[in-house]
């Protein structure tokens, strides 16, 4: 887990900084970086959705994932832990109240980090390599990125990205704990169709999260990244071959 501790660090400290610089960076900075971080993490899911041997794939996951996530409440349930963390640890204003402003400023730097920094194939590639030969080169580069990344949403958003480390830790870490098994099931065109359905997250999280274009609660489509998977190995058993890009 060498990779996923770096790339936790590599969060705090990114988020540290953003925060103490955030008061000192004029607000058309601010907004201009963000808007810059929402082109890219943009480009960078449109990068990721064209590795897909078949869009239906990925059409069908997001659709059985955004009914299963709007099922189980995912965004509200993302939303509460946000709000709980910024009740628990933010200090509010000398009145010792939270402002609105201040509650949807944190979790909207909360949710916002959280899913940018644990969508994607890296996270997943990076953490199976460190758990099976200790190998954390490629955390290594995230945690870099990531901890540009995040000095760069936490001058705008706030102290809630720093928060978006324990969600790394948990799922990161997991996936290295268990890096064999998951090894030993998983395919190339499995590993594509998860890839190209991150990208299509990505997206997501860049029109609403970053560049404030339209609401979209894509936390609720998290499930699409476990059902794409599942999809291909469905349609391997049944004898349909899935082809790569």
């Amino acid at each position: 887990m060498t990779g996923t501790i770096l790339n936790v660090v590599a969060i705090l400290l990114g988020s540290a900084l953003g925060t103490f610089l955030g008061g000192r960076i004029p607000d058309k900075l601010k907004q201009t970086v963000v808007s810059g971080m929402g082109l890219f993490t943009f480009a960078l899911g449109i990068q990721m959705f064209l590795k897909t041997g078949n869009a239906l794939i990925v059409l069908g996951s997001l659709v059985i994932g955004a009914l299963l996530g709007e099922w189980w409440k995912i965004e509200d349930l993302l939303s509460q832990l946000g709000s709980w963390l910024e009740k628990r640890f933010n200090h509010a204003n000398d009145e010792g109240e939270h402002s609105n402003y201040q509650r949807e400023r944190f979790i909207r730097g909360f949710l916002t980090a959280s899913l940018v920094f644990v969508v994607g194939p890296v996270a997943i590639l990076g953490a199976i390599q460190d758990g099976i030969s200790g190998d954390y080169r490629l955390l290594a580069v995230k945690s870099v990125l990531d901890g540009f990344a995040s000095l760069a949403f936490s001058s705008s958003l706030g102290i809630g990205v720093a928060f978006s480390a324990f969600p790394i830790l948990v799922y990161q870490g997991a996936i290295s704990l268990l890096a064999a098994q998951v090894q030993a099931i998983t395919t190339p065109e499995m590993m594509n169709e998860m890839t190209a359905t991150g990208g299509i997250l990505l997206m997501g999280i860049a029109v609403s999260g970053l560049l404030e274009i339209k609401k979209i609660r894509t936390g609720n489509f998290l499930p699409a990244l476990i059902l794409a998977p599942l999809i291909v190995a469905l349609l391997s058993a049944l004898g349909v071959q899935v082809s790569l890009p």
